[in-house]
Parts: C-alpha cells; structure tokens; sequence
C-alpha cells in the first residue's frame, strides 16, 4: 500500500513507500491558462486516482507567498519567486508558462511616453503586479532605477489610464487587451529577453513539495500532463471553462491568450527551457535580486 500524509501535509514517517496524499492539494492563479492547463484536474476527469483534489486559485502574488511556507502538495509560482521556495519545492519539467519572443509589457499613456524613452527611470513610478513576480524581476533586468508601485494585477490598467503611475507593468490578458484601453506599449520585456539571451523567457512555474519524495512528485508531473491532454482532446470545452476566469474578455482574446501560454512548452519545458531558467536566476543574482545562487532540480514525468 502507498504511504500516507497527514491532515496537515507532513509526511509520515513510518511508511518507507512513497506518501500519497489522501487530498492532493494543487493551487493556481485564477486566470485562463492556468485554468485551461488543470482544466482534467479541476473538473474531474482524471479517472482512477486514488485521492481526491482540492482545487485553491489565489492570485499569483498569494501563491508566491503560500510557497515559501509549502502550504500546497502541486503550485503555480513566478519563477522569480522560487529561489525563496527552493528549500521546500521542486521545479516540474510540466506546466512553465513560457513565451517565445513575448511577455509582460510596460504600457503608458501617450502623453507620458516620452519619459519612458528617457535613460533615466529614477523618477518614474510604475505600477507593477507584485513584488516576486517575475514580471518585476525582468523590469529590474532592464531598467533597475524605478519606483515599483505595488497593484494588484488586474487593476493596473486603471491605474496607468487615470494618471495615478506613469506605467503599468501588465501581465496576462491585459497584453492583449490594452491598445482598448487607450494606451500604448513602451518595452517588450519578451522581445528585450531574447535579444539578450537568445532564449524563451519563464514566467510561471509549476512546483511540487519535496516532503511527497521524487518518486510522487514524478507521479505528481504525470498527472498534469494528462490534464493539459485532456484540455487539448476537450479543447471547446476546456476553453469554454478557461474563459471563467478571464475578467469579463471575449472568447477570441480567451482562446488567443490561452495559445500563448498553454503551448509545446508547457508540457514540457524542455532544455531551452531549463537554460533559461538558469540563465534568469545566474543574471538576478549577479544583479543583487538574489541572495544566492539557486540549485535547480526538473522533476520530469
């Protein structure tokens, strides 16, 4: 028989097999790519396991700090935030959200453009979706001199369009969605990685707790694979579900920001993938946003 794990998570002991969790606890943000990707997971398509999952969405910058206390079995992180959860979670080669020559944008109006295209920064504020979001580490990269204004991710465009900031730094379906609102968009941090790097840029990643030992979290990466299959074999639906969680867009922006992060990448993050990871984490500490170098383990299915 598997082993087993407590009401409160902790692995038991006494058992020399594997723990299984009784209730798998996997979190994600509310927003439609991560929806579409545990799409089999969240809805109970995923026959013959033998737990039952409970189903937590959190915005991202919650999950993040949940992490770094290893409040949940299988998590969605910023990348950026996982040198602080390195300790307590393992990086599944499952999952990343990952763009090829895309990513967040800082967006301005068109009157306030202009200081953007300035060297100096140090006098600017911009609104930015949380303070280990990888989103804010890759502006950090690029520009280090700023006042980040601390917003939730979903009322950054307000901000930047009322004149509160002069920019927003946007993630998820905001970069489709600003040239509606009126603005513009100043750096493309995806295009700006690439030419740096040469490499994909890693947004999101999905984590495993090392308490469930590597041969559960390699079961742990198998299921999620076969739920983002089950959301590519049930794609109308699962899109249909995805687009619940995406603050009121239409379903063409849904399904276009669904592609642009559920692709090849996220079912496996592959080498390029996991370069660019390293790469990521090598530049941050060389910059001072890390503490340390962050020993990197893939746990693949």
């Amino acid at each position: 028989m598997p082993g087993s794990i407590r009401d409160s998570g902790e692995v038991n002991p006494s058992r020399r097999e594997y723990p299984r969790p009784r209730v798998l606890s996997v979190a994600h943000s509310p927003d439609p790519d991560d929806a579409f990707m545990f799409y089999g997971i969240s809805q109970g398509k995923l026959a013959g396991e033998n737990f039952r999952v409970r189903h937590v969405l959190k915005d991202i910058q919650s999950l993040n700090e949940d992490a770094f206390k290893g409040r949940w079995h299988i998590t969605a992180i910023s990348a950026a935030a996982y040198p602080r959860a390195a300790d307590k979670y393992w990086v599944l080669s499952v999952g990343a959200s990952v763009g090829r020559k895309y990513g967040p944008l800082v967006l301005a109006r068109p009157d306030r453009l202009d200081r953007l295209k300035s060297s100096d920064w140090s006098r600017l504020r911009i609104a930015t979706p949380g303070p280990q979001t990888t989103a804010l580490m890759l502006l950090r990269l690029y520009r280090g001199a700023f006042t980040a204004v601390d917003t939730r991710f979903d009322h950054i465009l307000e901000a930047v369009k009322k004149g509160k900031v002069d920019a927003g730094l946007v993630i998820h379906e905001g970069q489709l969605t600003y040239k509606d609102h009126g603005l513009v968009s100043a750096v493309d941090l995806g295009k700006w990685w690439f030419r740096e790097t040469g490499l994909p840029i890693p947004l999101g990643l999905d984590v495993v707790r090392k308490d469930l030992g590597r041969v559960a979290a390699r079961d742990m990466a198998r299921l999620l694979v076969r739920s983002i299959r089950e959301a590519y074999r049930n794609k109308k639906e699962a899109v249909a579900y995805a687009l619940k969680f995406g603050r009121g867009i239409d379903a063409s922006v849904g399904e276009r920001f669904v592609r642009m992060y559920e692709n090849k990448d996220t079912l496996d993050m592959g080498k390029a993938g996991e370069k660019a990871l390293r790469t990521l984490f090598d530049r941050a500490h060389r910059a001072g946003l890390i503490k340390k170098s962050v020993p990197l383990e893939i746990i693949h299915p």
